[in-house]
């Protein structure tokens, strides 16, 4: 069994088993039959919601005889991953999922996917950077190879950053400046929004900050969701709102991209995959949008907002055939092009194979951002994002509890209910929690 983080080197079964990580390697259906014995091809399922998930099947069945891929569409969210979980409950998973980060913990503690040590452990640790794979590795086991990396960016206008004489933001506290200056120009206008209901945003600053809102220590789980780092994020946030310096527009609801597309939103925060929407969102900016990024606490650094991977779900008997399609996926030239050849919707996502960029960013078209390179400016950022982050076994109340109280309370509150949700998730779910 391989180990890409020196912390892991020593986790027992014992950790491994409290951790709830142990059930999907006995009897998860991991016993690979990966050769049909008419000599026909082996055919695997595949479920996602990403875009491009029709054109890469298509590529992978052309190119490969040995294996064919079957592709579901399904919801993105909660609702794609209730149909997941079901699904596995029912034995009748596919065989590959696209899995987001902050759910691969959760899926791998409740026993929905297979440990993919033995089939792609050398991958993710020979092709991924650190801070990458310590967030598909946990207990010393691979359980899904990463497909992008999101770091966090600003996007801002070039145009009305001109007119109001600003100057692009390096700290947070050049950004209060900054957003000081937009109010006082034109009461109408506001440098930037922070949606209230996009707890993945806030967990992304967190972490830039230097917070750990889940971690390992010993046998148990420990929370930090409302830890000093996080609090510090939040007080700014908090002061923002409450001195009217910022908007707080639904994130991607049609109110919030008027504002953008008027002029009354001059910035703001996203990452690497958002490049492409605007092109979709807001075609009549061409030439008037540039990146940067993201302003910090006085030290570079960025934290990873978003980003995706795959995984096999427990049931599967065709674990490495499933590996190979995955690795395609995610560390092929071939796989990689496949994925960004959907025309519906540019795609900016930046590969979390390094390899990978190069390719990506060839198939970019940089006139929307005046012929910047985003791919170059986006791969620098990842380089500077924390290690150290861990996702939780229950993440998703951990959001739903920070969005609920946020919209009625603020960040800080937002964050304390988090918190408590954390704990009493981690207890509820039969595991055990660091005191």
């Amino acid at each position: 069994m391989t180990r890409s983080s020196r912390s892991f080197r020593t986790v027992t079964a014992v950790t491994v088993a409290a951790l709830g990580l142990l059930a999907t390697s006995c009897g998860s259906g991991d016993g690979s039959t990966d050769t049909a014995s008419d000599g026909k091809p082996v055919t695997i399922d595949y479920w996602t919601w990403t875009l491009g998930a029709k054109s890469t099947v298509d590529a992978f069945n052309k190119t490969h005889r040995d294996i064919k891929v079957r592709f579901t569409e399904i919801p993105s969210g909660t609702e794609g991953y209730s149909k997941l979980a079901n699904a596995v409950r029912a034995g009748n998973a596919p065989d590959v999922a696209t899995i987001e980060y902050q759910m691969v913990p959760e899926f791998a503690s409740q026993g929905n996917l297979i440990d993919l040590t033995k089939y792609a452990g050398d991958t993710v640790e020979t092709k991924f950077p650190k801070p990458v794979q310590s967030l598909v590795i946990f207990g010393g086991r691979t359980w899904t190879v990463p497909y992008d990396v999101a770091p966090q960016l600003l996007y801002y206008r070039t145009d009305l950053f001109k007119k109001y004489g600003i100057t692009v933001p390096k700290t947070w506290a050049e950004f209060r400046r900054a957003a000081e200056k937009v109010e006082q120009r034109d009461t109408s206008v506001r440098l930037a929004s922070i949606p209230k209901n996009d707890p993945a945003l806030l967990a992304a600053l967190a972490w830039q900050a230097g917070g750990k809102w889940f971690g390992t220590q010993g046998d148990a789980w420990r929370t930090g969701v409302d830890d000093a780092a996080t609090r510090k994020v939040t007080a700014y946030w908090d002061g923002l709102v409450e001195d009217g310096l910022v908007q707080t527009f639904t994130g991607y609801s049609p109110e919030e991209t008027k504002a953008r597309a008027q002029g009354k939103t001059l910035a703001f925060l996203g990452a690497s995959w958002s490049a492409g929407g605007m092109k979709t969102a807001l075609p009549d900016l061409k030439g008037k949008w540039a990146a940067a990024p993201m302003p910090d606490w006085g030290t570079p650094a960025a934290g990873n907002y978003g980003g995706t991977s795959y995984g096999v779900l427990k049931g599967s008997d065709h674990a490495e055939a499933a590996t190979e399609f995955i690795t395609w996926l995610t560390t092929d030239k071939a796989g990689v092009e496949a994925r960004l050849a959907d025309l519906r919707s540019p795609s900016s996502a930046l590969p979390a194979a390094p390899g990978m960029r190069a390719v990506a960013a060839a198939k970019f078209d940089t006139a929307y951002f005046n012929g910047q390179d985003l791919y170059a400016l986006a791969s620098r950022q990842a380089d500077t994002i924390l290690p150290g982050w861990t996702w939780g076994p229950d993440q998703m109340d951990v959001y739903t509890a920070i969005q609920d109280t946020t919209a009625k309370s603020g960040f800080t509150a937002g964050v304390e209910a988090g918190q408590d949700k954390a704990r009493s998730g981690i207890t509820d779910r039969g595991l055990k929690l660091a005191q």
